[in-house]
């Protein structure tokens, strides 16, 4: 397919180790280092951006505006995006977006998160943005014993799941390969080895969860940059990663209707990729890399087949057969994911980004998917936006 004049070029990318909660920098350093990187590797200055967008969740208002101070003090937009835990997609949306509609040739993108251990709980005296998906889990499996907080509704799926039929091994699996191939990235946080059984040795947290199969919280950010095509050539800018399409969905009214699947965002996320394979073109089947939303091993296991990446109903088979590793049909998380790379929740999908991009430069060293040339890209806030975004590479 030719790809049109208008697609977006990512001219850099950057990302700092990601590091567990509370031992990090502040987050302003963290984000100012991240877009430093990014644009090192864009070979541009921060003078030469018109507009940034900064996702994050856990911080105040202007946080964006106190990281990217740090580059200068240039009068440029500076837009604050909070969309959960696709902040980091949100960001690079709308910088694609601003780019595409010539509205700037040079846009960033940058995401952050200083994390603590405990992120549940805040403002109790506010409304809970996810109460109306709480009260579709107590409605079918009854009020929780404690308080597991995000697992309710990851585990919540999982039940569904063990209750027709899978093997909750097959969720730790997922885990398994999440530390394996984490450990060829400098980048991540948990690159120890782990093997089934430890990982459904570890504490229970709720349905078939267990402690390894949860995202932990962590810290870090990362950034990319987003030029136009004519841009990049006028300047002799990196042109061979395009941005080939990408869109956002939040929920409908199936999200509510009771199935926990549905709860947990596949619907969203479905409708999210048939819009990205239209714009772009490309199937399912033609992708080679995919970096996709792991928060719990039952959401990847839930995308597989939300991405089209496997039929229905045949996740297990999927898992089981190696189809999601290298060797198999399509390599999924070779960064380790959110569950092993780690999960600064605003820096988490441009933290994909930049994985995505150096594999498609055939720069990611010891992960290298051979040969990669389309990426797919998966990121979901719950309460909900799913954000999903194809990469391509082009002849530079």
């Amino acid at each position: 397919m030719a790809l049109s004049d208008s697609n977006a070029v990512i001219a850099g990318v950057g990302m700092i180790p990601f590091a567990k909660a509370g031992r990090s920098d502040p987050y302003n350093t963290m984000g100012a280092e991240a877009a430093r990187r990014a644009l090192a590797d864009a070979g541009l200055a921060y003078t030469d951006v018109q507009r940034a967008y900064a996702g994050y969740i856990y911080g105040d208002s202007m946080a964006g505006e106190a990281t990217l101070y740090g580059l200068g003090l240039t009068g440029i937009p500076i837009m604050n995006v909070h969309n959960n835990c696709s902040s980091g997609s949100a960001a690079l949306l709308l910088a694609r977006e601003a780019v595409e509609s010539g509205l700037a040739d040079v846009a960033l993108a940058v995401g952050f998160e200083q994390m603590e251990a405990n992120v549940e709980g805040r403002w109790p005296e506010r409304p809970h943005p996810l109460t109306e998906l709480a009260k579709v889990v107590v409605g079918k499996y009854g009020m929780p014993e404690g308080d597991p907080g995000a697992a309710l509704f990851y585990g919540a799926a999982g039940k569904q799941y063990v209750d027709d039929g899978v093997d909750p091994r097959t969720f730790a699996q997922i885990a398994v390969k999440a530390r394996k191939h984490a450990a060829a990235n400098p980048y991540a946080v948990f690159r120890d080895p782990l093997t089934v059984g430890e990982v459904l040795a570890s504490r229970a947290i709720y349905g078939p969860l267990t402690k390894f199969q949860c995202c932990p919280p962590s810290s870090g950010a990362a950034a990319a940059v987003v030029v136009s095509k004519a841009y990049a050539a006028k300047h002799g800018l990196r042109g061979d990663v395009v941005i080939a399409g990408q869109a956002m969905e939040t929920d409908s009214p199936s999200t509510f209707e009771g199935d926990m699947k549905k709860l947990i965002s596949f619907d969203l996320s479905a409708g999210a990729a048939k819009s990205v394979y239209e714009q772009s073109g490309i199937g399912p089947d033609e992708v080679d890399v995919v970096e996709l939303h792991d928060c719990f091993t039952t959401h990847e296991f839930l995308i597989y087949e939300a991405l089209g990446l496997t039929p229905e109903g045949t996740a297990e088979r999927f898992v089981l057969d190696g189809d999601n590793t290298y060797g198999g049909k399509v390599v999924t998380n070779p960064s380790g994911g959110l569950l092993s790379r780690g999960h600064p929740i605003g820096a988490t999908g441009l933290a994909q980004c930049a994985e995505l991009v150096w594999q498609l430069r055939g720069s990611a060293q010891d992960r290298q998917v051979q040969g990669a040339r389309v990426a797919l890209q998966h990121n979901v806030g719950l309460g909900g936006a799913a954000v999903v975004t194809m990469y391509r590479k082009v002849s530079a």
